[in-house]
């Protein structure tokens, strides 16, 4: 049988990366233990704000380091600590530097728990570029307050899972009620709620509602450099970058 996900990253984690307890995060502003993000000069671009506790060392894959192997890179869209959101079923993003033809897994897991509490394979990006993973499609729920690690996983040996390419966070769902007191969240999907959401600290909200109008505007160019402002706030400016190429190469 081959081992699970969560037990092979646990034998493989660098020193320091390790299982996060439930920290009870919660957005918007005020005294912060968080990290400083470096925020853009362009007040159309938008802001985000952690929350105001938090884990580091959530973010699981490194800074990308160029796409010119056999092998593609993969990033989860999400800053290196536990990223919030308002939905009970969020969208989950992540970047593929190219398509690939090896199997690519979607793994959830309840850090209540070591057994995943989903884990199968998901159909392989026909092309590069960033991803969707729904939730909501795979029948998929968050309870409040519980932090779940996600994983992609890219399977180049089903036989041999430290060969695998992973990449993977953690998200936390506010209860919507202490949400609603705490922070405001926007609902609804525009650049005014991707504004707003990233500034009250729901970055999966924020940047899920960010690649769907994209995803209806792929050349709008704003767009675009919204995004890539995000990324470069969490670190990822490999994709960053790719994004700001998009604007004059369409890539998705």
């Amino acid at each position: 049988m081959r081992p699970t996900l969560l037990f092979c990253i646990i034998c493989t984690m660098p020193l320091g990366l390790t299982l996060v307890e439930p920290t009870q995060a919660t957005a918007g502003s005020g005294p912060s233990d968080a990290p400083q993000i470096a925020t853009p000069d362009d007040p159309s671009l938008p802001v985000y704000t952690p929350p105001r506790k938090f884990s580091p060392r959530a973010r699981v894959g490194g800074e990308m380091r160029g796409t010119g192997g056999s092998d593609p890179e993969i990033q989860a869209l999400v800053p290196d600590h536990v990223g919030l959101t308002i939905n009970q079923t969020p969208v989950l993003n992540w970047f593929l530097s190219k398509p690939t033809a090896y199997t690519v897994r979607f793994t959830l897991v309840d850090n209540r728990s070591i057994k995943p509490v989903y884990e199968a394979p998901i159909p392989s990006p026909k092309k590069a570029g960033i991803q969707t993973i729904s939730l909501k499609e795979i029948g998929l729920t968050l309870e409040p307050d519980v932090q779940y690690r996600w994983y992609v996983s890219v399977i180049r040996n089903p036989d041999s899972p430290s060969q695998d390419i992973v990449a993977g966070g953690v998200i936390e769902r506010c209860e919507f009620n202490a949400c609603l007191v705490e922070a405001g969240p926007h609902l609804a999907c525009s650049t005014q709620s991707v504004q707003d959401n990233a500034r009250q600290g729901f970055w999966y909200d924020a940047m899920a509602c960010l690649c769907a109008l994209i995803d209806a505007r792929p050349t709008d160019a704003p767009l675009r450099r919204m995004r890539a402002a995000l990324l470069k706030q969490v670190g990822l400016h490999g994709v960053a970058e790719w994004d700001l190429r998009s604007l004059t190469t369409p890539l998705r």
